[in-house]
């Protein structure tokens, strides 16, 4: 008996040493299905014949092997999606550099040509609004009334002249809106254009984009491209 033993023993190694041995044609750390059938013929040819493995033992293993190779194809499939989505997204992020988006922050930076948009989130219909910019010392420089505003998300513009026509330095400048719901005034969330001056690459591949006077910044923060 120990003779069938020992020629199913040998029989395993030398498909296991040719598996081994085989030029890197491919990935040799993943088995293949010619190296596993191979293993399969050899484990029924050297199998002790007055104690054969069962046949459900074989079809449960070719089973898991299927199942494995069929979880290494998703894998390989997801990964090359991943990295699709990920070009893509880059893409997208760098045709974003020398234009607006707008995200949350109450301060971004005037220059000397552009204007800046304000999108105001109003939970509620307001009897009435304003809009406040200061400098970058905090001094008041600006403010308009908007009259009565419905809920939703509501633009204004700030062109960054004065009443007489000259234009604000180039700068940082601050903004606020507030509002009145039942008589109380109560300050409403808002997000301000900025420049995108470049896109940054994170290790990982996340993607951040340089604000201009803001900084670096979440592509998952923009809230609106211009």
């Amino acid at each position: 008996m120990s003779d069938v033993t020992n020629a199913g023993g040998t029989a395993l190694s030398r498909v296991l040493s040719e598996y081994a041995h085989k030029e890197p044609d491919k990935k040799r750390n993943e088995m293949g299905r010619d190296e596993f059938l191979k293993l399969l013929v050899a484990q029924l040819e050297n199998q002790d014949p007055t104690n054969p493995q069962e046949n459900g033992e074989f079809v449960a293993q070719l089973a898991q092997f299927s199942s494995l190779e069929e979880s290494q194809k998703l894998t390989a499939g997801f990964d090359k999606f991943a990295t699709a989505f990920q070009s893509t997204q880059t893409l997208q992020a760098t045709s974003l550099v020398g234009r607006p988006v707008h995200v949350k922050s109450d301060f971004t930076m005037l220059d000397a040509s552009n204007a800046v948009s304000v999108l105001a989130e109003m939970d509620a219909p307001m009897a009435s609004a304003s809009l406040s910019v200061y400098s970058s010392s905090g001094e008041l420089v600006d403010s308009f009334e908007l009259g009565p505003q419905s809920s939703g998300r509501n633009e204004f513009i700030w062109t960054g002249h004065k009443a007489n026509g000259e234009r604000f330095p180039p700068g940082l400048y601050s903004f606020s809106v507030t509002g009145s719901m039942g008589g109380e005034a109560t300050s409403v969330p808002i997000y301000l254009s900025a420049n995108v001056n470049s896109v940054t690459i994170e290790p990982g591949g996340s993607l951040k984009l340089n604000l201009a006077a803001i900084g670096p910044t979440s592509l998952s923060e923009v809230i609106q491209i211009n």
